[in-house]
């Protein structure tokens, strides 16, 4: 799936980052330019709800790894995790808070360790990667776009046009008027960033799916609830490290992926509502952006305490974005041909026939879920 995946989550993302970057404006600022509010509105709720499940979920699996390791129970985690990451988005200024989330990335390399730790025969993982079985049931089809919606994910939409912005602003590009446009060599110098950045992100997904087809649904656990009961599960089958590295990636994950969750939504809805936003303005600047992180955090939390299986809600969250993408690439297609808010720069064709593409997929894969 990492092999298909990867061309058209870079040609989406660029597609963003140029949206962000030739206009000054991060995503949700640009379509209200091109669509009424209420559709946005719709949007971006629908956006907030999805990343509060996802943030609810990856809350519980840091808990339940933090619990492991030290014994303490896990609702204690979720609590001092949720309240902890809250703060540093709020607190943190912007430049040295971007720098964390890159440094965080390395922990997603502790899946690719695990996955060497568990041995890997590589002739038979090679084979079925490139020649893969089409989905028979309604389930295999749910899960291939629940597979789509994490990885070409709406939140990620959002998120990389307002970093566009938020990096221009922190090179003194504070005026719109000065944002307006972009360089050949910015827009090179993005599609390396990008493409490197989407290679790394679909090799991890790949060690994941690889990891846990060698382990747990190779010996048939497959109603895995919790990630504590998938670590657990793992000790017997690859051995103690293999299950405390992926003890680490999952607490590494989780605090590099809910900053990101948090703050797209709250972008989102801070340009929908033409509120005060970016990670680079106080909370007293941006009261109702720094708002929608706590609202999410909390709520996210509040679902944890609930009792919300954390993995089943994790699926359906990803579900849900995977119906969610198609009809914004369709509105993100639209804005990023349009020349005249593009600033005569817009997308490239061959990064718009990726992105219809995608969108074909996505809905084919939606029709064969319902079918």
């Amino acid at each position: 799936m990492a092999l298909f995946t990867w061309p058209l989550m870079t040609a989406v993302q660029m597609m963003c980052a140029r949206i962000g970057m030739v206009t000054g404006e991060g995503l949700a600022g640009t379509l209200r330019r091109r669509f009424p509010r209420w559709l946005l509105v719709i949007a971006s709720l629908s956006l907030l709800a999805a990343n509060t499940i996802n943030v609810a979920a990856d809350l519980a699996g840091m808990a339940d790894a933090a619990a492991m390791l030290s014994g303490i129970p896990a609702r204690y985690f979720v609590v001092f995790f949720g309240f902890g990451i809250a703060s540093v988005t709020i607190l943190v200024p912007y430049a040295r808070f971007a720098g964390i989330l890159k440094w965080l990335t390395l922990s997603l390399f502790a899946y690719v360790v695990t996955a060497f730790a568990v041995g890997v025969e590589w002739k038979t993982v090679v084979h079925d990667a490139v020649i893969p079985s089409m989905p028979r049931t309604r389930g295999e089809w749910a899960m291939l776009l629940a597979i789509l919606g994490t990885t070409i994910s709406p939140y990620l939409f959002f998120w990389q046009a307002s970093e566009e912005v938020e990096e221009e602003k922190r090179i003194g590009r504070t005026m719109l008027a000065s944002r307006l446009g972009a360089t050949n060599i910015e827009l090179v110098d993005r599609k390396i960033d990008v493409g490197f950045g989407t290679f790394f992100s679909n090799l991890i997904m790949f060690f994941i799916i690889l990891t846990t087809a060698l382990t747990l649904h190779r010996h048939g656990l497959v109603a895995i609830e919790t990630s504590r009961q998938a670590a657990e599960a793992l000790v017997p089958l690859a051995g103690r490290f293999a299950a405390t590295v992926y003890t680490l990636g999952i607490v590494g994950v989780g605090l590099l992926a809910i900053p990101t969750l948090t703050g797209s939504a709250a972008y989102a809805l801070a340009e929908t509502f033409d509120w005060e936003q970016g990670l680079g303005r106080t909370f007293r600047d941006a009261y109702y952006f720094y708002g929608v992180v706590i609202v999410s955090t909390l709520s996210g939390v509040g679902l944890d305490f609930a009792g919300v299986s954390p993995v089943r809600a994790l699926f359906w969250a990803a579900v849900l974005n995977g119906l969610l993408a198609p009809p914004l690439l369709v509105a993100i297609l639209m804005v990023a041909s349009h020349r005249t808010l593009m600033q005569n720069q817009p997308a490239s064709r061959l990064s718009r026939v990726l992105v219809a593409i995608t969108v074909i997929a996505m809905v084919c894969t939606a029709v064969g879920m319902f079918s």
